[in-house]
């Protein structure tokens, strides 16, 4: 079956779904691990430094190719690490926190809701995707309120299908239906192919910061911006 002839259903979360589910949000993140790694070191200061313990230990170590390779690499392997470490944490928490009680977390507030994508494959239904929402009040208003989006997720089996437009219409036709003023997300600098989507459903970028959970040196080293975006609807 071929993605565009492939008949993908969007529901509401069950309890049955949270082993695919899991799997199918770590893995999704950690494609990025790659992107974000090559985005660090086409930054120009990455560049430089990359330059600098090639040359630098080219000429201190007599004009040693080896040791010069040895010390770029080294340099090289630690931004790699830094970027691997900086998605795996966001992982692990947030499987901790949110993603550990989803019913709990995303389905006992009417304001709040927690879909997948699913499709049969091979005879057995499959989750592809997941999006969520969360209703928030908009310190910025007269007690209106906003959607937050959360864990816009699309499996690497169902990219460029459409789905992932799907999924993020889902969440925003339910923040219409609560009445929200404004759909709001986060996104991360690497996420290109994410923020595309976004922009093209007519989001705006109103912040760019740096502003994680993760120790800065960590996000310096991995020049990843956190992008807030917002719809109003």
């Amino acid at each position: 079956m071929t993605k565009s002839n492939m008949h993908i259903v969007i529901r509401r979360y069950q309890p049955s779904d949270r082993e695919a589910v899991e799997t199918i949000f770590r893995d999704g993140l950690m494609e990025h691990i790659n992107p974000a790694f090559m985005y660090a070191m086409t930054r120009p200061l990455h560049i430089t430094v990359s330059l600098f313990f090639y040359i630098g230990a080219y000429v201190m170590s007599g004009q040693s190719v080896v040791l010069a390779l040895v010390s770029g690499g080294a340099w090289i392997g630690f931004v790699y690490f830094c970027c691997y470490e900086f998605y795996a944490s966001y992982i692990q928490e947030r499987l901790n926190t949110d993603m550990k009680d989803i019913p709990g977390y995303y389905l006992s507030n009417p304001d709040n809701c927690f879909w997948v994508a699913e499709a049969e494959m091979a005879g057995r239904p499959r989750v592809l995707g997941m999006v969520a929402v969360v209703g928030k009040n908009d310190p910025g208003s007269e007690g209106e309120m906003y959607g937050e989006l959360y864990r816009m997720t699309v499996s690497s089996t169902c990219r460029r299908s459409g789905l992932g437009l799907r999924l993020a219409k889902t969440a925003e036709d339910f923040c219409k239906e609560r009445r929200f003023s404004k759909i709001k997300l986060s996104t991360t600098s690497p996420q290109k192919a994410g923020v595309a989507l976004y922009f093209r459903m007519g989001f705006k970028l109103i912040l760019v910061h740096t502003q994680f959970e993760t120790p800065k040196w960590m996000i310096w080293m991995t020049r990843a911006t956190i992008l807030i975006m917002e719809k109003n609807i």
